[in-house]
């Protein structure tokens, strides 16, 4: 899944090994990072938000698509 602005999303360690061992996120994305990476990572930027939906951090993350999963509404 490619992430686009506005998307809420799950950011553990199947995006990337960073996120593992109860570091998981979850994640607003607000912009893509434009720069060639490796094929099917990225750099994403966007809020961290805690249990009741509020932005608590500004972050910008290095992650693999594939591993992203949408964030249950």
């Amino acid at each position: 899944m490619i992430p686009r602005p506005g998307d809420v999303l799950i950011v553990d360690s199947r995006a990337s090994v960073q996120f593992g061992g109860g570091r998981e996120l979850v994640f607003r994305v607000i912009a893509l990072g434009v720069k060639p990476t490796y094929d099917g990572w990225g750099w994403i930027t966007g809020y961290v938000l805690d249990r009741d939906g509020n932005a608590v951090e500004r972050r910008k993350i290095f992650v693999q698509f594939e591993g992203l999963r949408r964030f249950p509404r």
